[in-house]
């Protein structure tokens, strides 16, 4: 009489590597849908808050940061002349360039705000910097308030430029930029960016995407994964067994 019971023969290669890869495959996935739900609450934000009148920075203090997160504001001051960042490597259209970044000192106070000016074009063989236009005199703009949803992701340490300014950088990192600020204006400075809006005074070239990778995409991303992580488990399964023999023989029994 032939064995019909389903049998398993475990080789231990294939079985570590299926132990390995399929956990890493489903947590890849529920990490995408983990972004795409922050993503989706991001876009929502930022719809419902876009809207909103802009108030005064100073009328924010005390609130925590998922309150002020693309809150509109109103910014009166002066920008520090000639005294910026420039944060690289950023492409706008195909082109190479950077982001530049501005201390604006507050009208009657001693608080500054880092005002993100938008994007400008760059020498792509780095050997020469941007001419920023300046703004000499009292202005009026608004904006919008820049909370980062984590810490920005460097391939080692980020080594603030010594000397002059302007001062290359790349990524935006407030606890040590906050210090350069603050050693040139003797003032506080405000913990999180503000990004112009177009038009304004000092404004570059303005176009700030909300989020960079759609919430359906990160969801597409998510099916690809878990796709994965069943195509595995399946092969596993019938390389381990005689499961596809069962299922063989009985197909022709059917027929």
């Amino acid at each position: 009489m032939s064995d019909t019971g389903l049998r398993f023969d475990l080789e231990w290669r294939i079985s570590l590597l299926t132990a390995v890869l399929l956990p890493f495959l489903v947590v890849l996935g529920f990490w995408q849908l983990q972004r795409a739900d922050e993503k989706a609450v991001l876009a929502t934000t930022w719809e419902l808050r876009r809207h909103q009148p802009p108030v005064q920075l100073e009328a924010l203090a005390g609130i925590g940061p998922e309150e002020q997160v693309y809150t509109p504001v109103l910014l009166t001051g002066h920008f520090e002349q000639e005294k910026y960042f420039l944060l690289d490597n950023r492409i706008h259209g195909g082109r190479f360039g950077y982001e530049v970044l501005s201390p604006f000192r507050l009208q009657g106070t001693a608080l500054s705000v880092l005002l993100n000016r938008g994007w400008i074009q760059a020498d792509a063989a780095r050997l020469s910097l941007p001419e920023v236009p300046s703004v000499p005199e009292a202005v009026t703009v608004s904006g919008h308030i820049y909370v980062p949803p984590g810490s920005p992701y460097l391939l080692a340490e980020q080594e603030l430029e010594s000397g002059g300014w302007p001062k290359r950088i790349q990524a935006v990192e407030m606890d040590k930029l906050a210090p350069l600020i603050e050693a040139h204006t003797k003032g506080d400075v405000y913990p999180y960016t503000v990004r112009t809006d177009i038009g304004q005074a000092g404004a570059l070239t303005v176009d700030w995407k909300i989020v960079n990778v759609s919430p359906e995409k990160h969801r597409g991303y998510a099916v690809q994964w878990f796709t994965m992580a069943a195509v595995l488990g399946i092969f596993y399964i019938l390389r381990s067994s005689n499961l596809w023999q069962l299922l063989s023989r009985k197909r022709r029994q059917a027929d």
